[in-house]
């Protein structure tokens, strides 16, 4: 063999060598183990049966749930993985269950409605005065004038019919007046309007001792303003009860 022969087998002996020197000292990968699973999200149903009722009544909750470590029911508090319980909700409740585990929360709702109690049906009976109030008209007059207005002679007779209903009740007639004229003179014309109206009435049947008249003239005005509408409110014949 020629020496350039020799040199070149020489180096490739060499490199061979190398080579597999750098082969075993390679360092091997490690393997990586796979994560491990999510734990699984808690499941959770909550019901009422029945979910509709009147005052005082009871109502029960049933629920499950899943993959929870704690449950709690609001108003009852923490609660088995699963069950039922009586409730009697005093008016409309959402009870709400949340259960809680490794994989988060889930919450569950049942609402209940309580009805409202219908209103309570009266049995009393209105009083005398209740009635008197209710039926009994005011008698209205034109300015400066106590002879009874052909439009309050309805008005009269509508009062004759209820005191003649009612033969126990006693009353008072007070003539008012409006502003205007002076003090004595509306008292006069209050006197009037008032006997007026109790004449009138006993012409319809009701007894005369059954009537008190009284004038309060201007003294006593159902309206402070001075307009005519006003005005007008305070010319009248007013019914009242005998004390």
């Amino acid at each position: 063999m020629s020496a350039p022969s020799h040199r070149i087998v020489s180096l490739c002996a060499s490199s061979a060598l190398l080579f597999l020197a750098a082969c075993a000292h390679k360092t091997p990968v490690a393997k990586t183990a796979p994560p491990p699973p999510s734990p699984p999200a808690p499941a959770a149903t909550l019901a009422a049966s029945p979910d509709a009722l009147q005052p005082g009544q009871s109502t029960r909750l049933t629920w499950t749930t899943q993959n929870a470590d704690h449950i709690s029911i609001s108003g009852l508090g923490s609660v088995a993985a699963q069950g039922s319980a009586l409730v009697t909700p005093r008016s409309s409740t959402t009870y709400v269950l949340t259960a809680t585990g490794s994989g988060g929360s889930k919450d569950a709702s049942a609402r209940v409605t309580v009805s409202s109690p219908p209103p309570a049906v009266s049995n009393a009976q209105p009083t005398d005065e209740e009635l008197f109030t209710r039926n009994i008209q005011d008698i209205f007059f034109a300015y400066n004038q106590s002879v009874l207005p052909s439009n309050e002679e309805s008005a009269v007779e509508h009062d004759a019919k209820f005191l003649a209903a009612h033969p126990y009740l006693k009353l008072v007639i007070s003539g008012h007046c409006d502003e205007r004229g002076s003090e004595d003179y509306n008292l006069t014309l209050g006197d009037n309007r008032a006997r007026v109206v109790r004449d009138q009435l006993e012409r319809m049947g009701i007894s005369g001792d059954r009537i008190q008249t009284i004038s309060y003239g201007k003294e006593k005005p159902f309206c402070t303003e001075e307009t005519e509408e006003c005005w007008h409110m305070n010319r009248r014949a007013h019914f009242s009860l005998q004390p």
